[in-house]
């Protein structure tokens, strides 16, 4: 084989360091891409591999288990040798160091297959997936997913075949769905994460070389061999001489097999949906005039007086939120009728700062709270702020009392209700978007399954909502 192809050490005599899998919170994490260029393209494997501690992603071999290749019955497989041993060891930080990739996955066989087609970024990490095939069933439609968030927007009607999603995602209705064990979509995401690392995986002591091959064009080795140190049996890998996968199969926890081909070249900026964080910004510290506006936002609210609300947040599989409602920041309180999508509870909840009370509501009662205020939601205990939405509630009412503490990014420029505005991200988790004028227009906060719940806002005490409830003493 030798003479068929020289197998040297790619990177001899250059050693780029190794970059770590960006910080902070991804969903503000807008740094440029680093540019193409030879040091961005290989990897110094022999020096990474000595220095490198085994890798703590244990996923994708435990999520895959060994397809026999018929390259064994045919006596060419042979183990690797140290050079293929590194490259596969490598492969994963590779991934993660290109950023993103295009993808092809196929889950079972026949009528039970399901296909999807799309991209991961490993960097964020994010996966946008159109989902199809005969054996797609409920599950047809898009996809995204973060690693600890996956959301659907189902489309029952869509093509069997599926394409490419739209690069700029539908902006409506997307909801969340429990990760399922198996083969289902949970671990199709977890899979394709787990292809990529900030480490480099140990060498492995029984992987074998099956064969050459092409996959699109490009040479490669075909490898069997495990993506990280747990001793299972491991995937067949199509890999070329830059320590970059182009192809895996095998099969999932549960017997069923999977194929992932890896479109290297289709890797554009993704976009995730507004409930992940919406589109990547560059995070930066704030000019005076931000921080000025920023300083001057509890007098603005107070001047403003009042806004009506609405809430969106796919918090969980059953309990999709939307709320209607008022905030007053004279009082300062905000009163809302809440509904859960899927399970059809409503409530009527009124918070003030420090402090929610709620009520049970008729399930055919309208969305938008009644006018005046139930006395029974007045008399009603107060406790604690205890949800996501009674958090993102107390931080808009304590708004009006003091301007931010701790440090202000801004993230990016976007635009709202056909008005630019800055989106600042603020500490604990939370997100502003204020106009040029100072108007707060939206505020947002990350939850901890990792999507984002928000608060527009229309400034204006609004009429025939009732307003808030006056302040009583408790």
């Amino acid at each position: 084989m030798a003479g068929r192809r020289r197998r040297a050490d790619p990177l001899a005599g250059r050693r780029p360091t190794l970059t770590t899998r960006p910080g902070g919170d991804p969903e503000l994490d807008g740094a440029d891409d680093p540019p193409d260029g030879p040091d961005r393209r290989r990897i110094a494997l022999t020096a990474l591999v000595a220095a490198a501690a085994i890798s703590a992603a244990t996923l994708v071999a435990g999520l895959l288990t060994w397809v026999p290749d018929p390259a064994d019955e045919n006596g060419t497989a042979r183990p690797l040798t140290a050079a293929e041993a590194d490259r596969v060891a490598a492969l994963r930080v590779t991934n993660l160091r290109d950023l993103r990739a295009g993808v092809r996955v196929t889950v079972g066989a026949h009528a039970a297959r399901t296909e999807l087609v799309g991209w991961v970024d490993w960097a964020r990490p994010l996966v946008y997936l159109d989902v199809g095939g005969p054996g797609a069933g409920a599950d047809r439609g898009l996809v995204q997913a973060t690693a600890s968030a996956l959301l659907v927007r189902p489309d029952p009607g869509a093509l069997p075949t599926p394409a490419r999603p739209p690069l700029v995602p539908p902006a409506d209705r997307w909801r969340m769905r429990e990760p399922a064990g198996g083969h289902g979509l949970g671990a199709v995401r977890d899979l394709l994460i787990g292809l990529g690392a900030d480490r480099v995986d140990r060498p492995a002591a029984d992987g074998r070389r099956l064969r050459d091959d092409r996959v699109g064009g490009i040479p490669v080795d075909v490898f069997q061999a495990p993506l990280a140190p747990t001793g299972g049996p491991p995937p067949t890998l199509w890999v070329d001489a830059d320590a970059r996968l182009h192809r895996l199969s095998g099969r999932m926890a549960d017997g069923t097999p999977v194929t992932v081909d890896l479109t290297r070249a289709d890797r554009p900026a993704l976009h995730p949906v507004d409930a992940l964080g919406g589109r990547p910004g560059q995070p930066r510290a704030l000019t005076d005039d931000e921080a000025a506006r920023l300083a001057a936002l509890p007098a603005r609210l107070r001047a403003l007086g009042g806004a009506a609300v609405t809430v969106a947040a796919p918090l969980a599989p059953s309990a999709n939120l939307r709320a209607t409602g008022t905030a007053d920041w004279t009082s300062p309180s905000a009163y809302l009728a809440v509904i859960e999508e899927g399970s059809g509870r409503r409530t009527l909840r009124w918070a003030r700062p420090g402090r929610v009370a709620q009520v049970p509501r008729s399930p055919d009662g309208p969305a938008t709270p009644p006018a005046p205020v139930p006395a029974a939601l007045l008399a009603a205990p107060a406790h604690p702020p205890g949800d996501d939405l009674d958090r993102l509630l107390d931080a808009a009412l304590r708004a009006a009392q003091r301007p931010p503490a701790g440090d202000a990014v801004r993230v990016r420029e976007d635009r709202l209700d056909d008005r630019t505005v800055d989106v600042f991200g603020l500490p604990g988790g939370r997100r502003l978007w204020l106009d040029r004028g100072g108007v707060p227009r939206r505020m947002e906060l990350r939850t901890g399954s990792g999507v984002w719940i928000r608060l527009d806002l229309t400034p204006g005490r609004p009429s025939g909502s009732g307003g808030s409830p006056a302040p009583a003493s408790r």
